[in-house]
């Protein structure tokens, strides 16, 4: 495996780890959590909200969850990041598949490599719309987060929401699979084409010239 291939490899680990990476984002319920800012801690309850369910963390280490109730009544921001994560990981999953037809490390297609290597970035444009994806959902969130912790209201700073370390997992996602994305990007072969471009330029026509007498 030359140094092309070598490239491929790690950009699909690298994707792959990004998209793992947004999945647990995804599920994690860790979107946003309860601020310890401020003079007092008002209660021994630790409050975290993620895009399908809510939890409470009691100062004992029991933890109770529960799932959003009802979709319709979400707010709008939260909706978005859902459909953004959803799109995310089905692109990225159909990036998985394309990549390991593409690749120059498996025997699928290796006949032609040109059409091969074009399917190879074909998955790392997949990725990279994939990671598009999870920064769009996660800022959108982060956005809202922050807008209501310095937004003018009566709740004490102590009793507001922060990032949850979903985000920055998700954050990290985001690098890791357009990272691999543009890796994979980078496996059209400008060589193979130019030569076999020269090659059909070289190669002498097949076809008799009849020499023209004067008659």
């Amino acid at each position: 495996m030359g140094g092309s291939g070598a490239r491929e490899l790690a950009g699909y680990l690298l994707a792959l780890g990004g998209w793992v990476s947004a999945l647990a984002a995804a599920v994690l319920p860790q979107w946003r959590q309860s601020s310890y800012a401020g003079d007092a801690i008002i209660t021994a309850v630790g409050l975290h909200e993620g895009l399908w369910m809510s939890c409470a963390a009691q100062s004992t280490g029991q933890v109770q969850c529960r799932l959003h109730d009802s979709l319709l009544s979400l707010d709008v921001h939260i909706q978005t990041s859902r459909a953004l994560m959803v799109i995310s990981l089905l692109l990225g999953f159909f990036g998985i598949i394309v990549s390991v037809v593409g690749m120059k490390c498996t025997k699928v297609g290796e006949e032609d490599p040109v059409t091969k290597s074009r399917i190879a970035v074909a998955g790392g444009v997949l990725f990279i719309l994939s990671g598009l994806c999870t920064l769009a959902a996660v800022s959108l969130y982060a956005t809202r987060v922050t807008y209501e912790f310095f937004r003018e209201s009566s709740v004490p700073i102590n009793a507001r929401y922060e990032f949850g370390s979903a985000l920055f997992i998700g954050w990290g996602a985001t690098g890791l699979t357009m990272l691999g994305g543009s890796l994979l990007c980078c496996s059209c072969p400008p060589k193979e084409r130019r030569g076999q471009r020269s090659y059909r330029q070289s190669q002498p026509s097949t076809a008799r010239e009849i020499p023209w007498s004067g008659r």
